[in-house]
């Protein structure tokens, strides 16, 4: 990222955002730190409800030990507190001794609570966040075992995942790598092939790894994959994503995902900036800028929240925690490149929706969504297979990160 104009460098409303929100960051691991350790079976617990209940005997979930491990490297990565590295390192021997296949290669799904294999098949989607995992845990500590294994696990990708006519990924596979039909990440998923979904994380995972293994067979499969969504994924009429596919690339879904459009709208940059690709640089610069102003006309609310999604035409108003982290760093994205303050007003929204409606001021951590007058949904997850500390600590890394590198500006 560019980072030119001493406007944003001198900006109050940014360094207020900067210093809130690490606040907060330091808030929400905090709260797995001293909730979700598992003493008795090793990782970490597999749920707490809305209502902050312990099932110590609930399931283990590749994602989200997958996304323990990229949250405390990264935070360590930054702030240095032993006690980070310290979490980072438990999530990695975890996924290392339990998640994965010894036989066949690949991270299993879901453990059960002592971490035996409960679920055995190969979702892509769960590969690539333990690359991203890993490579985020090697940026900090060198470990050559991380890096071999999300080194295996791109290899197994490309062998079984990579359709070599069409392009793109295949879903998920069994145990032993054989195309299930069953292909969906949940049960709210269309049961198609290739998705935006699985082709965004793919793309992030791949961008981690290049960052410390730049790889030239890597290098290739990544820039595809951002061509992959300026071709097929992004509707180029309106600037959101199509998110349900053949395995022709026809579009299969009428859904627009406005979290996902704002996600990946500084996804896509940062994987063409790893690459260093002038280029692609330049054309995902303007790409992103014209997602955030998509998502900014159609997809926030009166009360500053982002809602969850469009389906035929009709809105749901739910605001989803995730969205909404979102929300906040593709809108100083957005910012940065074009210099237009109503996205920066537009982050702020969202942050101070944030901070009244989704973050749980009692008993910590965000809730997992509110409907349109602000009320949580109680019955879902603090902590499960879905909700992890990865979008919400992400925003605040980044907007740290952010900040700091607009002061490094001479």
């Amino acid at each position: 990222m560019t980072y030119s104009n001493n406007k944003l460098k001198n900006n109050t409303e940014f360094k207020n955002l900067k210093d809130e929100m690490a606040i907060e960051l330091d808030a929400i691991l905090n709260y797995w730190i001293n909730r979700t350790v598992d003493n008795e079976n090793g990782g970490f617990y597999g749920r707490i409800d809305g209502q902050n209940q312990l099932n110590a005997k609930s399931g283990k979930g590749a994602v989200l030990n997958a996304r323990i491990l990229w949250t405390f490297s990264s935070a360590y990565r930054i702030l240095k507190e032993p006690e980070y590295l310290e979490m980072a390192t438990r999530a990695k021997d975890y996924m290392i001794n339990h998640f994965i296949d010894k036989e066949y290669g690949g991270i299993y799904w879901l453990l059960d609570y002592k971490g035996n294999p409960l679920e055995t098949k190969k979702q892509i989607y769960a590969q690539s966040f333990a690359i991203y995992g890993l490579s985020e845990y090697y940026k900090v500590t060198k470990d050559k075992q991380a890096l071999d294994c999300a080194i295996k696990l791109f290899e197994l990708i490309e062998k079984y995942s990579f359709d070599n006519e069409c392009g793109g990924y295949f879903e998920a596979y069994s145990k032993e790598w054989k195309l299930l039909e069953d292909l969906r990440l949940s049960k709210k998923d269309a049961n198609e092939k290739k998705t935006m979904n699985t082709h965004l994380h793919v793309m992030e995972g791949y961008a981690n790894l290049y960052r410390v293994w730049p790889d030239e067979r890597l290098k290739a499969q990544l820039t595809k994959l951002i061509h992959t969504f300026t071709d097929k994924i992004i509707d180029t009429q309106t600037f959101s994503f199509k998110l349900f596919f053949n395995e022709n690339w026809e579009c299969k879904s009428n859904i627009t995902s406005f979290g996902h459009d704002i996600e990946g709208s500084w996804l896509l940059l940062e994987a063409a900036e790893v690459l260093d690709n002038h280029d692609l640089i330049k054309k995902i610069k303007d790409i992103a800028v014209k997602m955030a102003t998509q998502v900014a006309n159609n997809g926030l609310d009166t009360d500053g929240g982002l809602v969850n999604e469009k389906k035929d035409g009709h809105i749901d108003y739910d605001k989803h925690w995730w969205p909404q982290a979102e929300a906040i760093v593709g809108f100083v994205n957005a910012w940065t490149i074009s210099g237009d303050e109503r996205f920066l007003k537009k982050a702020m929204a969202v942050w101070n929706f944030v901070t009244h409606k989704i973050i749980d001021t009692k008993n910590g951590e965000w809730y997992f969504r509110v409907n349109r007058e602000g009320i949580p949904y109680l019955d879902e997850d603090k902590v499960g297979p879905w909700k992890c500390p990865y979008h919400n600590s992400r925003a605040c890394i980044e907007i740290i990160e952010r900040y700091q590198k607009n002061q490094e500006i001479q």
